[in-house]
């Protein structure tokens, strides 16, 4: 019981310690823009900004999310107030009936083009509007890709380069989800005849099934032994990473650049 404790208590430090980093990381980009905001607000002095109706858009998505105190606190270069009435505007503008109005020229793409479309893009940070466009066609819809640009536009969705540099960790867990595992140590201490000594455990886990795998123990995990391993892991037939597509593991030195690279040609 008290081995078990010990091992839950330096996977909880090692957590805490990597959750700190990223705090770190991200408090480092705030106080970067904060500082950026405020330089440009310098030199445009009483210069009003004038947005487009896309621009203005993207902002209230945006800024709905982080809600009026966490835009307080960022600085933005446009008042709180003003970002959230924007949302309401959006909000009175889908409700005032005006997509029921009959109107001349082509009929309005249907809510379940319009889903799928937004679906694709925000599953798929790399996929342009041609990629959705061919994934729409293979699932029998017929749509432009000005359609498709128009209807990210409306959500809020930047273009694929720009989606794909602002993909948010939980986005990437989530698409993909279905060929995700994870690979990591944990340690226990087994008195043996030269005293107390210390195993390591090297577990994998499929993320979608929960199912985990113990892939081996050893006193000494070094690089033949951690080869080995990943053979095991990657086995075509039986391999418990078969089927795994991405990998998630720290930067432990004790995973060689060699025993990544097998897992990865595998």
């Amino acid at each position: 019981m008290m081995q078990k404790f010990m091992a839950r208590n330096r996977h909880s430090r090692r957590q805490q310690h990597g959750a700190g980093w990223i705090n770190r990381q991200q408090q480092e980009v705030i106080d970067y823009h904060r500082a950026e905001i405020k330089v440009l607000r310098q030199k445009l002095g009483k210069k009003r900004i004038l947005l487009n109706d896309d621009q203005r858009r993207l902002l209230t998505v945006k800024g709905k999310i982080l809600g009026r105190k966490r835009l307080e606190e960022v600085g933005t270069l446009f008042a709180p107030d003003t970002i959230l009435r924007w949302h309401r505007t959006l909000v009175a503008k889908k409700w005032d009936c005006s997509q029921k109005r009959k109107s001349p020229g082509r009929p309005a793409i249907s809510p379940e083009i319009v889903e799928l479309v937004v679906k694709f893009a925000k599953e798929n940070t790399s996929w342009g509007y041609d990629r959705i466009q061919g994934a729409l066609a293979n699932l029998g819809h017929s749509i432009s890709d000005q359609s498709i640009g128009n209807i990210l536009k409306v959500h809020g969705i930047e273009p694929a380069p720009e989606r794909k540099a602002s993909t948010s960790w939980s986005t990437f867990v989530k698409a993909h989800w279905e060929v995700l595992s994870a690979i990591d140590f944990t340690t226990i201490e087994v008195w043996a005849r030269q005293g107390l000594t210390t195993s390591y455990l090297l577990f994998a886990i499929e993320l979608k099934s929960r199912r985990v795998c113990l892939a081996g123990c050893t006193t000494n995990p070094l690089e033949p032994w951690m080869l080995q391993i990943a053979r095991n892991l990657a086995d075509c037939e039986d391999g418990f990473l078969r089927e795994a597509k991405y990998l998630l593991l720290d930067r432990d030195a004790i995973f060689t650049q060699k025993f990544r690279n097998n897992l990865e040609s595998a």
